[in-house]
């Protein structure tokens, strides 16, 4: 499940087969299996996108998911398998995929709510339902958009954003803009110092 750049079929393919995503500081190794995705839908997850930290690939803010404040979260479901979302994960921490990971196994045993994987930003796993059958499930920091301060994305990133917004959704420049608006930093929000 992506609700960040990862809307983006071009980005993702990176963290799957290897690569660079256009404006980004990094290069991806690829997962174990280079298979893309059999399947993708448009989906709308319950909790809220907001931003926060430093990105050392984009710069500026990086986007979570806080599946505990109201949404709802425009995001796109990808059908992969365990491995490859391990393998996901570990490469959004900046370590390679390994096959002794054991997030794998985690994932093949099956969570319900949360499960942290670490004490990383991306470690917290999050099962936010089921399609076909199948678990979704997310990666997100382990703390929500009310406990940290937040930070504006670079130009960079939000492009990458709003081209899965597009694809994933297939909203028009107008809804992209509207959606973003009510989840970019604000006045009112917290902001880092």
């Amino acid at each position: 499940m992506s609700y960040g750049s990862n809307m983006a079929r071009a980005r993702l393919a990176c963290y799957l087969t290897g690569g660079r995503p256009t404006g980004a500081r990094r290069h991806y190794p690829g997962a174990r299996d280079r298979t893309l995705p059999s399947e993708d839908r448009a989906v709308h997850l319950p909790g809220r996108l907001w931003f926060t930290g430093e990105s050392t690939v984009w710069g500026g803010g990086v986007a979570f998911y806080d599946h505990y404040a109201v949404g709802p979260t425009a995001a796109r479901a990808y059908r992969i398998t365990a491995a490859q979302l391990a393998d996901v994960a570990a490469q959004e921490m900046h370590r390679s995929p390994a096959a002794d990971d054991p997030l794998e196994a985690v994932l093949l045993a099956g969570i319900e709510g949360r499960h942290a994987a670490g004490p990383g930003r991306y470690e917290t796993l999050v099962a936010v339902g089921r399609m076909d059958g199948l678990p979704m499930l997310t990666f997100t920091a382990p703390y929500g958009h009310a406990e940290a301060p937040h930070a504006a994305p670079s130009a960079a990133y939000l492009a990458m954003i709003e081209a899965g917004l597009r694809e994933a959704h297939g909203w028009s420049d107008a809804e992209v803009t509207a959606y973003l608006a009510a989840v970019l930093p604000r006045d009112d929000a917290p902001r880092r110092r």
